[in-house]
């Protein structure tokens, strides 16, 4: 499978290697929130993570915007 990945040109190898990192960064934002959700119902214990998650999903999105298009 590397070998096919070595055979794509660096600009595609970058486009694919960003599409990642933002599903990732979206990934684990929506994770955070959907744990957030779940402390604030009260199916886990609550110990200050609602609000420290959501910052979390916030500066995980807000990271992944900000890089220019084609570098990671």
């Amino acid at each position: 499978m590397l070998h096919k990945w070595n055979t794509l040109s660096d600009e595609f190898q970058l486009a694919l290697s960003d599409a990642a990192l933002l599903k990732a960064a979206e990934t684990i934002a929506h994770q955070a929130e959907l744990l957030a959700d779940e402390i604030e119902s009260g199916s886990l214990n609550d110990r200050g993570g609602p609000d420290a998650l959501r910052l979390l999903a916030a500066f995980v999105r807000v990271g992944g915007q900000d890089r220019p298009s084609g570098h990671a």
